[in-house]
């Protein structure tokens, strides 16, 4: 088999490549604090005294864990519109991601919050907290803090995620390199390249992570 490499089409995209990799660290980004309200959110009403929420948010969490993330942008892009629904590419994937990443989330929060004494919680009741306050203050961030590695990972993960967004043509560094690969058929060259970018952004995902670990989380136990 004789392959001549040849870089020239993915030197001559580049500036498309750069660009379109802060178009994955839009949706990334997006995905992710729509992922969080979920989160959070899920959580909450998980707890309901009302019994039909508690489903609801279960029915939620089961669905979207157990079907594949193309089947729901494809839902969201495709089957919407028919109910009058219509949304952009960018858009539609932001929230295919944040509701993908939230349903995690909820199941991840959940077992921090769980983790969280009933003690603490009366304590801070006792001191004249509103309820609001004891869940921020007291449940929420000692919680975070304790899942924040697995939070992590998983977002690092729904960042590679956004590469499946590229089948609804939302603009991030897939779809470009698809778009490239298709004018000039350098397979190999293209698809490596973005390899070796989708690295680079996983490890600024991670610094990122650990930077907000170090500002926010870094205090003493006790």
């Amino acid at each position: 088999m004789n392959y001549t490499l040849d870089f020239t089409p993915v030197i001559e995209g580049m500036p498309a490549l750069l660009m379109a990799c802060l178009g994955t660290f839009g949706l990334a980004l997006g995905g992710m604090a729509l992922a969080i309200v979920i989160g959070v959110g899920g959580v909450v009403l998980r707890d309901s005294r009302i019994a039909p929420v508690r489903w609801l948010v279960k029915a939620f969490v089961e669905v979207i864990r157990n079907t594949p993330f193309l089947v729901q942008i494809f839902f969201i892009y495709f089957a919407l519109p028919l109910a009058g629904v219509r949304l952009d590419p960018t858009p539609t994937a932001i929230i295919a991601l944040g509701i993908n990443g939230g349903a995690y989330a909820i199941e991840i929060i959940r077992g921090g919050v769980q983790s969280i004494g009933k003690g603490q919680i009366e304590a801070g009741l006792a001191l004249g907290l509103h309820k609001a306050q004891v869940f921020r203050l007291i449940v929420l961030k000692p919680a975070l803090r304790a899942i924040f590695p697995s939070l992590t990972s998983q977002f690092v993960l729904l960042t590679l995620t956004t590469s499946v967004a590229s089948a609804i043509s939302a603009y991030e560094l897939t779809s470009v390199a698809q778009r490239i690969e298709s004018d000039s058929f350098r397979s190999f060259e293209v698809y490596g390249t973005i390899t070796l970018f989708y690295l680079v952004i996983s490890w600024v995902m991670m610094r990122l992570f650990a930077a907000i670990s170090t500002r926010y989380f870094s205090y003493p136990v006790k």
